[in-house]
């Protein structure tokens, strides 16, 4: 059966998650800054929904991917691929998938055709 992939628990979904987890807690390291620390630069309450994002437990909201982008000195448009690339990976094929050679640095977070 179908499990959208921004919506359900499937084992695919939270290895996903997880991997884009991984890669998100690389780039706010990088940035140097604490999980407490880039909450507070998002202006989110509580910095625990960052460890959610980073565990692959959650995910971010659309309307928030501007403001992380800027919050981890990375460029909107391949930062957002790169999620889009783990949070619906079916959408991002149609979309990007001939074009993967483009995001430099990206490959280690290849995701498996579906």
């Amino acid at each position: 059966m179908y499990s959208h992939p921004q919506q359900g628990k499937s084992p695919e979904t939270v290895e996903l998650r997880k991997r884009v987890g991984v890669w998100l807690q690389t780039l706010r390291e990088a940035r140097g800054l604490s999980q407490r620390q880039l909450a507070v630069a998002l202006g989110i309450d509580y910095y625990t929904f960052i460890s959610q994002v980073e565990s692959g437990r959650g995910r971010i909201p659309p309307d928030r991917y501007a403001a992380w982008a800027g919050a981890l000195g990375v460029e909107l448009k391949p930062f957002v691929r790169v999620l889009m690339r783990h949070y619906d990976p079916m959408t991002y094929e149609c979309l990007f998938d001939d074009l993967d050679s483009a995001l430099p640095g990206f490959e280690s977070l290849k995701v498996g055709r579906q």
